[in-house]
């Protein structure tokens, strides 16, 4: 499993794997997943990436997230399987989580994805 991101990897898995979200937020705020939400992705400008959390077409809860400010991904094995993905920034020259998501499965590397082989997996 590797250890470390960078964003731009990490932000094109995810957008691929939003029905294994459990969990995403900051230090200030959680949203949790439930069956009838869904995770929407999109840019709000050239800068600014949008995660939104929605209700049929409403949305629940929003997290704008500025790639340019996130140095690093790091992953680490939650609790009962969960797996955590922090989003650290440089903060006064210490890191600092920004914002994380809490997944069910690991990172899978493009080549290591079970659609590379031909077999597809459902998430």
């Amino acid at each position: 499993m590797k250890n470390t991101l960078s964003f731009k990897e990490f932000w094109h898995w995810l957008t691929e794997h939003p029905n294994c979200i459990l969990r995403a937020g900051t230090a200030d705020s959680v949203v949790f997943d439930d069956d009838d939400y869904h995770w929407r992705f999109s840019e709000e400008d050239v800068r600014t990436l949008l995660v939104q959390v929605m209700r049929g077409k409403r949305p629940v809860a929003e997290m704008f997230i500025e790639p340019e400010h996130v140095t690093a991904v790091k992953i680490t094995p939650g609790e009962k399987g969960e797996y955590n993905f922090d989003l650290v920034a440089e903060i006064q020259g210490q890191p600092q989580v920004i914002y994380y998501f809490v997944l069910t499965h690991s990172y899978e590397a493009p080549d290591q994805s079970p659609r590379a082989s031909g077999h597809r997996r459902l998430h």
